[in-house]
């Protein structure tokens, strides 16, 4: 019976903890969600791959400033929605300030390196 017990215990942990990379991977520690839907699987600013993730585009963290981060992915896709950096998003002004460098018109969600 302990055998049982000890085996069910294993399959459970195995299930419970398997997924979790998975997740990791689609969360990024930054997030941009663009106003218009994103017009690409993928981009480049500077040097940061951005992935499209439903509606937003996730990057890993890079040695740029969050702010740099920020001017750069609005001036690709135009105004954000929300700019979120380790799971905090950016406040009213703070985004506010990130989408007066955005790209306006119909050129924005397209440039892209």
């Amino acid at each position: 019976m302990r055998q049982v017990l000890a085996a069910a215990t294993i399959v459970l942990a195995t299930a419970l903890v398997g997924p979790a990379p998975a997740r990791a991977q689609t969360a990024g520690y930054y997030t941009a969600t663009p106003a218009q839907p994103p017009a690409r699987a993928t981009l480049v600013t500077r040097e940061t791959p951005w992935t499209k993730v439903g509606a937003s585009y996730v990057a890993a963290r890079a040695p740029e400033r969050d702010t740099a981060l920020c001017d750069a992915i609005a001036r690709q896709t135009g105004a954000l929605t929300s700019f979120t950096v380790a799971g905090k998003a950016y406040d009213a002004d703070a985004l506010a300030k990130c989408n007066a460098h955005a790209r306006s018109g119909p050129a924005a969600g397209v440039a892209a390196r």
